[in-house]
């Protein structure tokens, strides 16, 4: 009997398990914007909890240089090149890059590719909209 209930709790921790890991993956590669009538910045928030969130970010023309009081980025290329800006330096990305963001750290990027930058943003603690602030400048 005990033997039986151990392996029922099991197959609950594993099955729930399972299904949290199935809920949080995202094709990335496929992603596509709702629409393409936008101007500059296109935003597909993926998944939020208190440790993180992820965004699909599509860009078509720069994004202008700030910095996150509260938050560390990681920033992956999809698709598309650009020069991107980070602290004091500026270097071109392409498909494949992976850029770390330290927090309090400005940064930005210019698209020089013909289709839009396409990236996974993972913003960490949970990005609620309100750290994020603009170079004045630029």
């Amino acid at each position: 009997m005990e033997s039986s209930m151990i392996k029922l709790i099991f197959s609950i921790i594993i099955a729930g398990l399972c299904s949290v890991y199935v809920a949080q993956t995202n094709d990335v590669e496929d992603l596509t914007p709702d629409s393409t009538d936008y101007d500059n910045l296109y935003i597909k928030k993926l998944s939020s909890d208190s440790l993180s969130t992820s965004f699909a970010i599509w860009i078509k023309l720069k994004v202008k240089l700030h910095k996150h009081d509260f938050h560390t980025e990681h920033v992956y290329v999809l698709e598309g090149s650009g020069d991107f800006t980070l602290g004091d330096t500026t270097q071109p990305i392409k498909k494949g890059d992976l850029i770390t963001i330290p927090k309090n750290t400005w940064h930005g990027v210019e698209v020089t590719s013909k289709v839009p930058l396409k990236v996974v943003s993972i913003q960490s603690p949970e990005f609620k909209g309100i750290d994020r602030v603009f170079k004045s400048h630029n």
